[in-house]
C-alpha cells in the first residue's frame, strides 16, 4: 500500500516486525502445550518470550533458502542456542502462518471496529441534528416528494449498524486456526494438542483443513469489508451530489489555506468523497481475488499466499483510511436548510401530485382521469413558472371534488414528514 491511504495503527498490525512477533508466539504457544505434553523438553516456550527476529536477517537467510518461514525459523535457531532444535516441532509451515494471520487480520478488525464506531456515533448526531431540516427527496435524478436530510443521513446510520454486524460475524467467522500438519491429518500432533494451543490463542480449532485453513472463511471476510465499503461509497456519493453548484444543499469542509484548483480559484470540489469513492473500487476489485483463492489444487497450492499478501493489507488500510476521512466528513459537513427549501419552491409544488392524485380518487374521480388531470397541472406549473397548487385551486374540475382547505393541506409540507419519528 502506497504511504498515502497508509494509517500507523494498520502500518504497524501489516508490519514484516509485527508479523514475525505473531510467529513467535504462535510457536511459543505449540511448545508450552507440547511441553506440557512431554512432547518436547521444557525451556523453548520460555526461551521464545525473550527473543526478536529481526526482518533484515531474515531476509538475508530467504536469498539463499527462497522459503520465507524456514529462513525466519533459522534466524529464530540462531538465538534460541539448544533449544532450537525443538522450534517448529511437528509443525508444518502453515500452521504457523495461517493461525498467525488470522491472529493478525482480528487485530486489524478490531481496530477497524474501532474506527468505524466514531463513524457511527457521528452519522447518528448528524441524523438527530438535522431530523426536521426538509429535503426534496429524488428518483432518478429528478423531484420527488419531500423527506428530511435527517431521515436520509438516518438511512446511512442504519446501513452502517448492519455493517458492524457484519464485521463482528466476519471477526468470528474467521477465528480459527490450525496445527493438523501437512495435509490436515495430524500425522505428527494430535487434535487435542490443536484444541489446547487455540484455546491459548483464542481461536477455535478448524474443523477439517487441508495443508491450510480453507479458503472461503477469508472470502467471507473480504466479502463483508468490501460491503462496509459499499457503505462509505454510498454516503459519499450522496454528498457529492448533493454538492453539485445547482443542488449546492451541502458541502464537505474545506479548511483554512486550502485550494480547490490550480486554474479556477473559485472552487470548492468535494475531493474527500471523490476519494473515497475511488479507493471504493480499489476494495471491491478485490474480491475477484479472494474468490479465486477458495480454489487450491488438492491439499493446497500457493496461489493464494501471493495474493494475500497484497489484497488483505491493502483493504484494511483502505477501509481504515476512508473511515476515518468519512467520519472527519460527516462531523464537520456543512448543511444548507435554506438553499433545500429554495429547491423544494422550484418544484413549483409538484412534489404534491401524488397525494392530489389519491385525493381526487377517493373523492370519486375516476383514476385515469385523476392521473391526467394531476399530470397536465404539473407540467403546465413547470412550464408557466406557477405554483401547482395555484393551479389546482383555480382548475374547475378538481373543484367539484375538492375544497380550497383540502386542496391547501395537501400542500403542507409537514404532512409529508409526519412519520419521521425515529430519530431519537
Amino acid at each position: 500500500m502506497i504511504k498515502r491511504y497508509q494509517t500507523k495503527e494498520m502500518t504497524r498490525v501489516f508490519s514484516e516486525e509485527y508479523k514475525f512477533q505473531k510467529w513467535l508466539y504462535v510457536e511459543r504457544m505449540v511448545a508450552l502445550v507440547e511441553e506440557q505434553a512431554r512432547i518436547i523438553p521444557r525451556g523453548l516456550s520460555r526461551r521464545l518470550a525473550t527473543v526478536s527476529v529481526k526482518p533484515e536477517r531474515v531476509h538475508a537467510i530467504e536469498k539463499i533458502t527462497n522459503h520465507d518461514v524456514i529462513a525466519f525459523l533459522t534466524a529464530a535457531r540462531e538465538k534460541l542456542g539448544k533449544h532450537g532444535k525443538w522450534l517448529h516441532f511437528g509443525m508444518t509451515s502453515y500452521d504457523l502462518v495461517d493461525t498467525a494471520f488470522v491472529l493478525i487480520l482480528r487485530e486489524g478488525l478490531d481496530i477497524m471496529y474501532e474506527s468505524a464506531e466514531q463513524l457511527f456515533t457521528a452519522l447518528k448526531k448528524c441524523a438527530r441534528k438535522h431530523r426536521r431540516t426538509v429535503q426534496m427527496g429524488r428518483t432518478h435524478g429528478v423531484f420527488a416528494q419531500p423527506i428530511t436530510f435527517g431521515y436520509k443521513v438516518l438511512s446511512w446510520y442504519e446501513e452502517a449498524k448492519r455493517a458492524r454486524q457484519r464485521l463482528t460475524a466476519a471477526r468470528r467467522e474467521i477465528s480459527y486456526g490450525k496445527l493438523s500438519g501437512a495435509v490436515g491429518t495430524y500425522t505428527m500432533l494430535s487434535p487435542d494438542i490443536e484444541r489446547k494451543v487455540m484455546h491459548k490463542l483464542g481461536l477455535r480449532a478448524e474443523p477439517v483443513s487441508t495443508q491450510v485453513l480453507p479458503r472461503d472463511r477469508f472470502a467471507y471476510l473480504l466479502t463483508h469489508l468490501a460491503l462496509y465499503a459499499a457503505l462509505l461509497e454510498r454516503i459519499a456519493t450522496e454528498i457529492r451530489n448533493l454538492s453539485r453548484t445547482e443542488i449546492g444543499e451541502v458541502s464537505e469542509p474545506f479548511t483554512k489555506g486550502q485550494k480547490g484548483s490550480s486554474a479556477m480559484p473559485h472552487k470548492k470540489n468535494p475531493i474527500t468523497c471523490e476519494r473515497i469513492s475511488g479507493l471504493a473500487r480499489v476494495v471491491r476489485s478485490y474480491l475477484i481475488p479472494a474468490f479465486e483463492n477458495i480454489n487450491l489444487w488438492h491439499e493446497r497450492d500457493l496461489t493464494n499466499s501471493s495474493v494475500e499478501r497484497v489484497i488483505f493489507p491493502d483493504t484494511f488500510h483502505l477501509l481504515h483510511y476512508m473511515t476515518q476521512k468519512m467520519t472527519w466528513v460527516i462531523a464537520n459537513l456543512n448543511v444548507y436548510p435554506e438553499r433545500m427549501m429554495r429547491n423544494i419552491q422550484q418544484s413549483r409544488g409538484a412534489y404534491a401530485s401524488q397525494p392530489l392524485m389519491n385525493r381526487l380518487i377517493e373523492e370519486g374521480m375516476n383514476r385515469d382521469d385523476a392521473y391526467t388531470k394531476v399530470q397536465q397541472l404539473s407540467f403546465l406549473a413547470v412550464q408557466r413558472n406557477e405554483e401547482l397548487k395555484d393551479l389546482a385551486l383555480k382548475d374547475k374540475q378538481i373543484s367539484t371534488y375538492l375544497s380550497s382547505t383540502q386542496i391547501n393541506k395537501i400542500f403542507d409540507l409537514s404532512w409529508y414528514i409526519r412519520h419521521i419519528r425515529r430519530m431519537s
